[in-house]
């Protein structure tokens, strides 16, 4: 007796969109925004604040146009990106509502420019015209490889970004550094982004020279050293990082394409040199420049002792300046305790200028608390742990450079932000991500995500399943 089977190729496994997961957390990333809104509101004024209904629809019709475009052209894309994002994007918009509602913030705008202006609708509009940009760059960036063939383009680009706020006419100086340029009515930032344009030519270049940049010629106590001319690109890299501080004042922007360099280095060659080739270029730079540009060293003394800074400093001076600041930041953080003075009943705003942008992760620390630092650390370490998870799951080694750049920057950013308002490391003058006030942050980081969520899309869609073969192969199974 003999049975005759036919034997077929089975497809693909079809992968869970998670796109509903998605939905369902945007909810709660919608509803604890208005909530603490609804909290401010109550604790200033003991009442619902007159605003809450129209920006509790505003941030859901943001969240809602996000999640279509991500439902429709990125359907396999990570699901907690987007909502982490619109979750911090809304607790900014609070906080920083929050400290419009402030008399002696108000009194002070009042006092030096003639007339108060509200910050939290600027940063509403600032908030949908960066998710018009993420919607773009998934609508436009359909596949992220495409971005490989513009690697020296990219260079070019984000060079002259760097360069343009020394332009006369154009850059602005702002507390005596130079990262503004001024377009009619508005400022903007460009180093917010040169940093995507960077990681663009870093992933394209280092996925070519890799394999040189991994090569070692000889070892020196410990470290694999790389061939003279392969020191090249680091050099040049340190070279330009530290001319960007000389002639800007630009502590942040430096230590960030830098940094995010070094990272994106060390991934590439798995070469552990480069990383303490790079951490003492760091130092070396950052001693040369802290005992030559004034506006660096009265940030290290602010972060040394401010309060013994504040008594010998001369008053009117900016170093007279940022040691008050600094004062202020850490009597901030020291008066918030474990669980803070709860929103709105803070007096972070006694930093004065500044507080809702470079310092608003000090009323953080007085409204909410060391647990409310923490837990908005942690939010930002979500963001990077899912942007590093993209990077493993990617299936080319640019995607894989690419989406670890973004989410080493962001880290790196993250780092010197808090680290500078809490007293870790001098102040940098960077602006915590979807928290603080400004139009080219938010731009920016929204970019940031669009990116990262085209590639986890790539990373995660499944494989088309293969066409059945009409001509299958026949097995006879032959039973005695």
């Amino acid at each position: 007796m003999s049975v005759v089977t036919n034997t077929t190729t089975i497809g693909a496994i079809e992968a869970p969109s998670r796109r509903n997961t998605e939905l369902a957390l945007l909810g709660f990333a919608v509803a604890i925004p208005v909530f603490a809104y609804l909290n401010v509101g109550l604790a200033i004024d003991g009442k619902v604040p007159a605003g809450m209904l129209g920006y509790g629809l505003g941030l859901t019709l943001l969240a809602g146009v996000a999640h279509l475009v991500v439902r429709k052209w990125a359907p396999y894309s990570d699901p907690l990106l987007l909502p982490l994002a619109i979750l911090l994007n809304g607790l900014g918009l609070v906080l920083i509502w929050r400290l419009d509602q402030s008399p002696r913030l108000i009194q002070l705008a009042k006092l030096q420019y003639g007339a108060f202006s509200p910050s939290a609708p600027n940063q509403m509009m600032y908030s949908a015209i960066g998710i018009a940009m993420f919607v773009g760059v998934l609508l436009i960036l359909k596949d992220h490889r495409v971005l490989q063939r513009y690697t020296y383009i990219s260079m070019a680009a984000a060079l002259v970004l760097l360069l343009l706020p020394l332009v006369p006419g154009l850059g602005t100086d702002s507390f005596g550094a130079k990262i503004w340029i001024r377009i009619g009515g508005f400022s903007i930032q460009p180093g917010e982004f040169a940093k995507l344009v960077l990681a663009v030519f870093f992933s394209g270049y280092l996925m070519v020279k890799r394999d040189a940049l991994a090569l070692a010629s000889r070892r020196f106590m410990g470290l694999y050293l790389p061939r003279g001319r392969d020191l090249g690109p680091i050099l040049t890299i340190w070279a330009v990082s530290l001319l960007i501080l000389v002639f800007e004042n630009d502590l942040g922007t430096s230590l960030l394409f830098f940094g995010m360099f070094v990272i994106m280095l060390y991934v590439a060659t798995e070469r552990t040199s480069w990383i303490v080739m790079g951490l003492l270029m760091a130092i070396a730079g950052a001693v040369v420049v802290g005992s030559t540009a004034s506006h660096v060293q009265s940030r290290v003394a602010a972060w040394l002792d401010p309060f013994e800074c504040l008594k010998t400093a001369p008053p009117g001076t900016n170093m007279a300046y940022a040691c008050d600041q600094m004062t202020q930041v850490l009597m901030s953080f020291g008066s918030g305790g474990i669980l803070g003075t709860g929103l709105g009943q803070g007096n972070s705003d006694l930093i004065k200028f500044a507080a809702n942008s470079d310092f608003i992760f000090a009323t953080v620390g007085e409204e909410l608390g060391l647990t409310g630092v923490m837990v908005f650390l942690l939010l930002y370490g979500l963001i990077i742990e899912r942007g590093i998870r993209t990077a493993l799951a990617a299936r080319d080694p640019f995607g894989k450079l690419l989406a670890m750049g973004l989410s080493g920057a962001f880290a790196l950013q993250i780092f010197v932000v808090a680290g500078g308002v809490m007293g870790l490391i001098p102040l940098t003058g960077m602006t915590m991500p979807f928290l603080a006030y400004g139009g080219s942050s938010v731009i920016a980081n929204w970019a940031l995500i669009g990116i990262l969520i085209r590639i986890s899309d790539t990373a995660r869609r499944p494989a088309p399943s293969p066409a059945p073969n009409p001509d299958a192969e026949m097995t006879q199974v032959v039973r005695p």
